[in-house]
């Protein structure tokens, strides 16, 4: 799966939590995501810190930020079964530092549900 492939499934099943998602999938998304909202937060001027505003704004990357959380949710999730977990293993996240290394070491784990290489072949009846 290529780059530009992998955003347009993700975007595709933007809500959907069923089936699985490859490796490509997941990551090629994930880099999406961050160089995004990386350009994102630069061109930001809520972000700027001449401005002297300290306080909550919703600046260009945070709407962005929000508009992927969906889709950022529904890959991992299809990711996270594709390995063969429960959705569940997602609050590894709020666990500091060491709850980032698990998902990621789970998220990087190969695919358990491997797809068929030939279609499967019709049996004759008589």
């Amino acid at each position: 799966m290529t780059f530009f492939e992998s955003i347009t499934t993700v975007f595709r099943k933007y809500a959907d939590f069923t089936g699985v998602a490859s490796r490509p999938e997941y990551w090629w998304f994930a880099l999406f995501s961050f160089i995004t909202t990386s350009i994102a937060a630069s061109l930001d001027p809520s972000a700027s810190s001449e401005m002297g505003n300290y306080g909550f704004s919703v600046g260009l990357s945070s709407a962005w930020s929000l508009a992927l959380l969906v889709p950022q949710l529904a890959v991992a999730v299809r990711r996270l079964r594709d390995t063969g977990r429960h959705w569940t293993n997602l609050f590894w996240i709020l666990v500091p530092i060491a709850g980032v290394i698990v998902l990621i070491v789970f998220l990087t784990q190969p695919s358990i549900h491997q797809q068929p290489t030939t279609p499967p072949q019709p049996t004759a009846t008589p």
